[in-house]
């Protein structure tokens, strides 16, 4: 009889362990100046082109509360969030984002790590907004007014410190024993003057750099209250409808979009003062992506005002959660 050759067994590697990252982990190891530099590095990819991102959905669950689903790719993962927004958590102490970043990998897409997004979503968005304001905000701002006293706010304090050589911090909420507490917490931590403001207009005179991150519904903060030379983050709403600022001050800024079909779409702020005629798409000047590249000009004058528009997006997501992950 003739022998058979020996069959070779192949057996694949088996697959990796799916990760869980806590937020007390990532909250350890993604601190606001390393989310910094990652996301600047992930918003020049989204604005040249080298991602994959889809428009969040959002699903509606009624009382204020939303699901969202953010899909996308980046060259090193791809992967999607999941998020339930509940902003009646802050009353029960819990994050208003509670979900999920899931990562997958490239080269055979197996899941790979399921990351807390409520913590991501805390320390990205902040980075975010610190990129913008050392692209745009004038060299000697010093001054921050911060419009709201959810999370957001603490965040965004401790990102703006980064960037720019805070002398002053100036809180306003609609509640003014929490601005107090949060200017008292964050005079200790930053070690820097820090007071609650008794209204908005109070809180933003002659302030260098704004934040908006506050939960309203119609406008807070009017162009005439804003100082020529001013830098806004407009942060607190996340799709068409809730408007933290008006139409005049959309208007008269230097507008610069994170995405720009993203503002198109769903930048509430934007959307209205172009239905009112006001603007067209041309408004946006750009997407700070381009300017942090240096294809863009960011601030033009020191009189002028500019303005980031931030809704949020997945790949800051990815790239926060892959440096986490391939980083452990």
């Amino acid at each position: 009889s003739v022998a058979r050759p020996a069959t070779r067994m192949t057996t694949a590697a088996p697959p990796p362990m799916l990760r869980l990252i806590d937020r007390e982990e990532v909250a350890a190891r993604l601190p606001m100046h390393r989310a910094i530099a990652i996301v600047r590095k992930a918003m020049i990819a989204l604005s040249n082109g080298e991602t994959t991102q889809p428009l969040r959905e959002m699903v509606p669950l009624g009382a204020g509360r939303q699901f969202g689903i953010m899909p996308g790719a980046m060259a090193q993962s791809f992967g999607a969030k999941l998020l339930g927004i509940y902003p009646d958590n802050v009353t029960a102490g819990l994050q208003s984002h509670q979900g999920v970043v899931l990562l997958f990998e490239p080269e055979h897409g197996l899941p790979v790590a399921a990351i807390h997004a409520g913590e991501i979503t805390a320390i990205r968005t902040a980075a975010a907004s610190a990129g913008a304001t050392a692209a745009l905000a004038r060299a000697d701002a010093r001054c921050l007014a911060i419009l709201g006293t959810g999370e957001q706010a603490a965040t965004h304090a401790r990102a703006m410190a980064l960037v720019r050589p805070l002398t002053d911090i100036r809180i306003w909420g609609r509640s003014a024993d929490k601005a107090t507490a949060l200017a008292a917490q964050l005079a200790t931590e930053l070690q820097l003057p820090v007071a609650a403001s008794a209204s908005v207009a109070a809180a933003v005179a002659d302030a260098d750099l704004i934040c908006t991150v506050s939960g309203a519904i119609e406008p807070i903060l009017l162009s005439a209250m804003v100082a020529p030379g001013t830098h806004i983050n407009v942060v607190g709403s996340g799709y068409a409808g809730p408007r933290e600022i008006d139409d005049a001050l959309v208007v008269c800024s230097r507008f610069i979009a994170d995405y720009r079909p993203g503002v198109l779409a769903q930048g509430a702020e934007f959307l209205h003062a172009r239905a009112a005629g006001l603007i067209g798409d041309d408004h946006i000047v750009g997407e700070i992506g381009t300017v942090l590249a240096g294809r863009l000009a960011g601030r033009t004058s020191d009189t002028e005002v500019t303005l980031y528009k931030s809704l949020g997006h997945v790949v800051q997501d990815l790239a926060c959660g892959w440096a986490l992950y391939a980083e452990s």
